[in-house]
């Protein structure tokens, strides 16, 4: 594998030694991708109306007075025949939409999953109409992965695989989910009619996934209130106000000012912003149902440090957002300042979903990254690569353009040995010193290029003792190790001529 440049993901199996086996995962991997995430095809006008791969086709959708319609759901489609269009694939080219603005493919991600399995074949995506409601595709879902189980269980690359395993277990299904492919998964594994099907699910890694839904919903079906607004935003309103989906991704949580007080957002509400009534309640509902069971072996990767809004005020049935939340007591009481003003808090997110509604736990795995690229982003696919083979304790470091340090743990003062550092090899991009652990001797590492695709450096410690390695890259983390420096031939210095600087001389 090749780390060199810019520190990419490989995109082919991690190199091993002759006679290593390749550090993959046996189980079987399903990726849920976002809302606008899948190509959507309309099989009765016979043409794609999502996802097509060129530039005019985004012109002629957001800006002509029909663009979107087909997107609307019919009223056949909302009493249950979803016959008409058919989810055919992942996107394959990056999306725009107002609000969550760019929605990028997910062709990296895949590469990722499929490199850390023992097969190709150990891999489904599940593209679904984006545009129903959750329950729906969770249920599909549900019977989808379960035939891919099946599928993968009889293939001969899992019973080879599987004896590589630390238990030998079967496989079992693990679901990497952006957004809010996090909550179908959450669906199919607690509502999808499969009882099995959770005991069969080794574990869920979401990316950005708002559990307790996004201001920016609200935004998106408040586009037609208020103008003069740019036509992208009106014709996205028109049509999102018929989705289930995107009902089901309002904010749940406090985040409603009204006068003095906090609240969350009621179907009255999201009739009056724009959205309508019966699906804003059936969301209500469905979501009761969903929260009633519990989504164990759950791995949230969430975005920070992005700007992101996380409360409204509702004027005159327009959406005044903003980029800060709020926050309550054991009681469940807004926390207030002492003259009884709710206390507003900014906790950023992924621009589209706040940090505290992307996880159903407190525990997250944090990364630097907008909403609609996590998924494709560095440091999210090493962390889903790691989450992969985590079953075998196997895997990348969880870091993006992240570096390995490799030294021996006991040396003979005096003695060159091999400081190697992997993920990159070019020099300049990594900073390595060796320091003594107590006191204040320390040194450089010059590292150089090696045949391998490492850098090495050859290191001399002058005496006993213990010493810190630190190798820190420009744009990754900075990664230490110990190494005990211990003379073996009795003269104390190690080196053999007695002055303990550690060059022989």
């Amino acid at each position: 594998m090749n780390h060199s440049g810019g520190g990419t993901l490989p995109t082919s199996l991690p190199h091993t030694e002759p006679g290593l086996v390749p550090a993959v995962t046996h189980d079987a991997v399903v990726i849920v991708p976002g809302i606008m995430g899948s190509e959507l095809y309309d099989t009765v006008a016979g043409r794609t109306i999502w996802g097509l791969a060129n530039g005019s086709w985004l012109g002629r959708a957001w800006l002509t007075r029909d663009g979107l319609a087909p997107l609307r759901l019919t009223d056949e489609e909302r009493a249950g025949d979803h016959s008409r269009v058919r989810a055919r694939r992942l996107l394959r080219t990056p999306a725009w939409s107002p609000f969550l603005r760019g929605v990028e493919p997910y062709h990296a991600l895949v590469r990722t999953v499929e490199n850390t399995t023992a097969h190709p074949d150990a891999v489904m995506t599940f593209p679904y109409d984006w545009r129903l409601s959750i329950e729906v595709n969770g249920r599909r879902l549900a019977e989808e992965a379960r035939a891919h189980l099946q599928r993968w269980l009889a293939h001969p690359a899992q019973a080879a695989a599987r004896r590589q395993a630390v238990d030998e277990r079967p496989a079992r299904l693990v679901f990497v989910a952006h957004s809010m492919g996090g909550l179908v998964t959450y669906a199919a594994l607690t509502l999808g009619g499969d009882r099995d099907l959770l005991d069969d699910t080794r574990g869920v890694m979401t990316l950005g996934t708002p559990f307790q839904g996004s201001v920016v919903a609200a935004n998106i079906l408040n586009a037609r209130q208020g103008g003069p607004l740019p036509l992208p935003h009106t014709r996205l309103a028109r049509a999102a106000a018929t989705m289930p989906a995107v009902h089901e991704l309002l904010p749940r949580f406090l985040c409603l000012e009204d006068g003095p007080d906090v609240r969350r957002l009621t179907a009255v509400d999201v009739a009056d912003l724009g959205g309508d009534k019966d699906l804003a309640a059936a969301s209500e509902g469905f979501f009761s149902s969903l929260y009633a069971h519990e989504l164990p072996r759950q791995r949230p990767v969430v975005g920070i440090r992005q700007d992101t809004v996380q409360s409204l005020r509702l004027v005159d049935g327009v959406v005044h957002a903003s980029e800060y939340c709020f926050r309550t007591d054991g009681d469940g009481e807004v926390k207030r300042d002492a003259n009884g003003a709710p206390l507003r808090y900014r906790v950023w997110g992924d621009g589209t979903v706040h940090r505290g509604s992307a996880s159903l736990l407190r525990r997250t795995v944090p990364v630097f990254a907008q909403h609609g690229a996590i998924a494709q982003g560095r440091e999210a696919r090493r962390i889903v690569a790691d989450f992969l083979l985590e079953d075998d304790h196997l895997g990348p470091d969880q870091a993006e353009d992240g570096i390995g340090l490799n030294v021996p743990d006991f040396v003979g003062p005096g003695t060159a040995w091999d400081c190697r550092v992997t993920g990159t090899d070019d020099p300049a991009q990594v900073e390595c010193v060796v320091a003594a652990a107590e006191g204040d001797w320390r040194r450089p590492v010059r590292l150089e290029a090696g045949d391998d695709d490492r850098l090495h450096a050859g290191v001399t410690l002058p005496g006993e003792g213990l010493y810190r390695v630190t190798a820190r890259s420009e744009t990754g983390p900075t990664v230490t190790q110990l190494v005990f420096a211990g003379a073996e031939d009795g003269n104390g210095d190690g080196d053999g001529d007695g002055d303990g600087d550690g060059t022989g001389d």
